[in-house]
């Protein structure tokens, strides 16, 4: 099951990102609970290489020194580049979670296509486990369910994995409170990835689903940078109050909402990088969550 640790038990010197607790996912690692989301370290439209490889990899290294030990990618981020890249920034991973997903054709720049197919997921396993350079896969998540296959026979091949030792613990993505559920029957789902942030919270159910049970949450595009640019309001008010940015209120807000919220946010920058890490060192008075909760009318 699923737990959370402690919101100060991050040793001192650990980075920024230890600032914001920690959490078990599963029965397996402890992880800061603000993480790094590789998807933005490929090329355009999640296309391809970066055009500096090099700084990539410095930005993926840059997150581990400022805290972070959680990172998140997919086999269809390039494809396959997002994880080459942190094989070859972070490779043996020492104290590191890396999380993968597969479930996604990519057709080309910008396209997704859900294949959930058993064989598929299972090969799709097999050649994340190559290029991360592991034995096992730390959190291996269904990124889509594929909705023209049964959706059991997807979990099933999840479970099978899980117990020929190919992967630690199972993630789900963008699903409802009664897809969980029916994973839950067939596998021990430990996190579920849906989008989530300031100005989306039509995954609300399915956070209170997940902290009620101890399953990590982690919103995919937490930030939601350029409708909080275009929102101002609270958000640039309690940003300024602070001296901080409003990305950095939007990931403080999220870090605050649920205990088992893992924000995942990510960039090919390191500028960026530093300012979203540093949210985790920002605590919110209640007045200040009051403003934010209310809605998307008073922002």
């Amino acid at each position: 099951m699923t737990s959370v640790i402690s919101q100060n038990e991050a040793a001192e010197g650990a980075g920024p990102a230890a600032a914001a607790g920690t959490f078990r996912i599963g029965e397996g690692p402890v992880v800061h609970r603000l993480g790094f989301g590789a998807m933005r370290i490929t090329g355009p439209g999640v296309w391809g290489p970066p055009a500096d490889p090099k700084a990539a990899i410095d930005v993926l290294r840059r997150a581990v020194d400022l805290g972070v030990n959680l990172i998140d990618t997919a086999d269809s981020y390039g494809p396959e580049t997002s994880e080459e890249l942190i094989r070859e920034a972070l490779h043996p991973y020492e104290g590191l979670t890396i999380a993968t997903k597969a479930g996604q054709l990519r057709p080309g720049p910008g396209q997704w296509t859900p294949c959930g197919r058993p064989e598929y997921l299972r090969q799709q396993c097999e050649l994340s486990l190559r290029r991360l350079d592991v034995e096992r896969i730390d959190l291996f998540q269904l990124h889509r369910v594929d909705p023209t296959v049964p959706a059991a026979d997807q979990f099933g091949v999840l479970a099978e994995l899980a117990a020929e030792g190919k992967i630690a613990e199972v993630g789900l993505s963008e699903v409802s409170v009664e897809t969980i559920e029916q994973a839950r029957g067939i596998v021990e789902v430990a996190t579920v990835q849906n989008r989530y942030n300031l100005v989306d919270r039509a995954s609300d159910d399915v956070l209170r689903y997940c902290t009620e049970n101890g399953i990590g949450f982690m919103p995919w595009h937490p930030v939601a940078a350029g409708a909080l640019a275009e929102l101002g309001g609270a958000v640039a008010e309690i940003a300024w109050a602070h001296g901080v940015t409003a990305p950095q209120v939007a990931l403080a807000w999220l870090l605050q909402r649920s205990s088992v919220m893992l924000p995942i946010p990510g960039t090919a920058d390191l500028a960026h990088l530093e300012d979203n890490c540093r949210a985790a060192e920002l605590e919110l008075d209640l007045a200040e969550i009051d403003r934010l909760d209310a809605g998307l009318t008073e922002l």
